[in-house]
């Protein structure tokens, strides 16, 4: 398995961050759902609903990386790899949260997350999808593929869990800040951009996000988490200045419109329908020439800088576009 690129702000995590926001000041560790795994596992292993979602996985995940894994009891494959994921799990003691999710129990979540085979394990971190695989992995690629994902964790700012227990992530979590959002000096080796840009959006601040993530790029130009971090920054400053019902009804009335298609296609992308916003673009990119043609390539792809280079919708959009233009 190959590390993949990793973006501090992912797509799947903008249209919630208003709603996490609001939640903050009552966000909790919940009890196991009926069913779970027993108390006995420190809360290492619990089972996830539609309703416990935003709580169990996506606030968690701002303190503690979240492995879901998505699974349905006749999957002959699932029952192979989820004694492998909770064997894990107890052994990193904290380090990661293990997230069980019954699929067949939750057909909105399934659809949320495109689940279209099982098993499939994605890890989020940060309140963000960051990666994941299909299918019953030997334990060894499963434990490499754990390791990058605590790689990631750790470039973004995320330091390392007790291992002796949750007791301590559970009090830090309980007001939903990540560590380095309670002041003090970002961890070693991150760049004080990231934080500072971490710390701008917590607030709001869009403005104070961006000049972050431009300075770091001014520093290092190459730098992949910046230039999709100002990437999204970007996309959530333009889509906050649109009237989402008037833009969509130009849309629908004038199809060959660049500007218009472009506006919902940034709305459906911050709203982390990513398939839709980039077939509108390759719709308008099909149907047009020269200029308009060209103006609906360019911003296409500006919205593939959201996502992660080897995200698998990316890749295909890239392709299509490729086969579109020559």
């Amino acid at each position: 398995m190959q590390p993949r690129d990793f973006s501090l702000y992912g797509a799947v995590d903008l249209g919630a961050r208003q709603a996490a926001a609001q939640r903050r000041q009552q966000t909790a560790q919940s009890p196991s759902q009926p069913g779970g795994p027993a108390p006995a596992d420190g809360g290492l292993v619990i089972d996830v609903t539609e309703e416990t979602f935003n709580t169990d996985v996506v606030e968690r995940s701002r303190t503690t990386p979240v492995i879901m894994d998505l699974w349905a009891e006749w999957c002959g494959p699932c029952k192979q790899l989820s004694p492998v994921l909770e064997k894990l799990a107890a052994e990193a003691g904290g380090q990661w949260i293990l997230a069980k999710v019954d699929v067949d129990a939750n057909p909105q979540l399934s659809a949320a997350l495109q689940v279209q085979s099982i098993p499939m394990v994605v890890a989020v971190v940060g309140g963000q999808l960051v990666d994941g695989f299909l299918g019953a992995m030997p334990e060894s690629q499963v434990r490499q593929w754990i390791g990058q994902v605590l790689a990631v964790a750790e470039k973004l700012g995320m330091p390392p869990a007790a291992t002796d227990g949750l007791a301590d992530d559970a009090d830090t979590a309980s007001d939903g800040r990540l560590p380095s959002d309670a002041g003090g000096p970002p961890p070693p080796g991150i760049p004080p951009a990231y934080a500072e840009a971490r710390a701008a959006m917590e607030r709001g601040d869009l403005d104070g996000a961006a000049k972050a993530f431009e300075q770091e790029l001014e520093a290092n130009p190459a730098d992949p988490v910046a230039k999709t971090g100002l990437a999204q920054v970007n996309l959530i400053r333009r889509v906050s200045s649109y009237d989402q019902a008037k833009a969509r009804r130009d849309a629908a009335e004038h199809p060959g419109d660049v500007a218009a298609q472009a506006k919902v296609a940034d709305i459906d992308i911050a709203s982390g329908r990513i398939e839709e916003a980039f077939n509108r673009l390759l719709g308008v990119v099909r149907r047009t020439s020269g200029e308009e043609r060209d103006q609906a390539r360019v911003h296409l792809v500006s919205l593939f800088e959201i996502l992660p280079p080897n995200d698998p919708q990316v890749k295909k959009a890239r392709s299509a576009l490729s086969a579109l233009l020559f």
